[in-house]
C-alpha cells in the first residue's frame, strides 16, 4: 500500500503530506479541544477526483441503496428521518484504487494519534460507507453515531461537492457539541475531511439539501468498547462483515 500512496503524490507533482505533524498537532488538539475538526485540499483536485467519479459510478449505476435508522426491521426506510443511499466499500474492489489510497491516509492519520486520543485503543474501523442524498430536501435528523456504547469513537467524513453553496444548495452538517451554548456548522466541500467524536459528546444532523450530496464516512472503534459491545448486542455479529483492519504499511 505505501507504494500506491507514493506513486499517487507523485502523479501529483506534490510531497507527500507530513500526517504525523498533522495529526499531533492539528488533530489531537482539536479534538479534546472543541471535539472536531476539518482538513481542507486533503487529497488535491487529481487524486479527489478519481474517488469522486468512482462514487458516481456506484449511484448512477444503481449500487446504492436506501440508508437504514439504527434499530430498524424488516428493511423499512423513514425516509423523512434518514434520506441517503449507502453502500459500504472496503477499498480494494474493482476501480477502487483511489478510495483505497484515501483510507489508507485517514488510517494512517488516526494511528499517528495513538495514545493520545485518550484512552481509546484503536486497531480497527468499520468499512468505508459511501453515501449520496440525492437532493429533494433530503437530510439525517439529529442523532449521535454512537449512543450505547457499539465501540465507535472517530466519526471520519470526507466530502465531495464541488461548486457547493449551502445558502443555495443546503446539505450542512450541524454538530451541537455536548453543554455548548454554539452549534458548529460544516459545508460539505470537496477534498475535506471531518473528524469528530462519536458517542453523545457531538449530536449532528444533516440539513436538508438541495443538490446531490456526496460524502464518505468512516468509524474508528475502540478495541475494549467494541469487544463489550460485541457480547451484548447480537445484532454486532453480522456488522463484523463491515470491519476493517488498520493499514499500517
Amino acid at each position: 500500500m505505501a507504494s500506491r500512496a507514493l506513486l499517487w503524490h507523485a502523479c501529483r507533482g506534490l510531497p507527500i503530506p507530513d500526517l504525523e505533524k498533522i495529526a499531533l498537532d492539528y488533530i489531537v488538539p482539536c479534538l479534546h479541544d472543541i471535539g472536531f475538526c476539518y482538513l481542507d485540499n486533503f487529497l488535491g483536485e487529481v487524486v479527489g477526483d478519481c474517488v469522486l467519479e468512482r462514487v458516481k459510478q456506484m449511484h448512477y449505476s444503481g449500487e446504492l441503496q436506501d440508508g437504514q435508522l439504527a434499530g430498524q426491521r424488516h428493511g423499512i426506510a423513514r425516509r423523512h428521518l434518514r434520506g441517503d443511499q449507502i453502500k459500504w466499500i472496503g477499498g480494494t474492489e474493482e476501480g477502487c484504487e483511489a478510495i483505497n489510497f484515501l483510507l489508507s491516509l485517514i488510517d494512517r492519520l488516526v494511528m499517528y494519534c495513538g495514545t493520545r486520543l485518550g484512552n481509546y485503543y484503536v486497531k480497527e474501523r468499520s468499512k468505508a460507507m459511501v453515501a449520496c442524498y440525492p437532493g429533494n430536501g433530503t437530510g439525517y435528523v439529529r442523532h449521535v453515531d454512537n449512543p450505547n456504547g457499539d465501540g465507535r469513537c472517530i466519526t471520519c467524513i470526507y466530502y465531495l461537492n464541488k461548486n457547493w453553496d449551502s445558502k443555495l444548495h443546503g446539505g450542512i452538517l450541524r454538530i451541537f457539541p455536548e453543554g455548548k451554548s454554539y452549534v458548529a456548522d460544516v459545508e460539505p466541500i470537496f477534498d475535506r475531511l471531518l473528524f469528530f467524536w462519536s458517542d453523545r459528546r457531538n449530536p449532528h444532523e444533516v440539513q436538508p439539501s438541495y443538490a446531490t450530496r456526496y460524502a464518505m464516512t468512516v468509524w474508528y472503534f475502540d478495541a475494549e468498547e467494541r469487544a463489550e459491545a460485541k457480547k451484548k448486542f447480537r445484532n454486532l455479529t453480522d456488522a463484523g462483515k463491515r470491519e476493517a483492519p488498520l493499514n499500517e504499511d
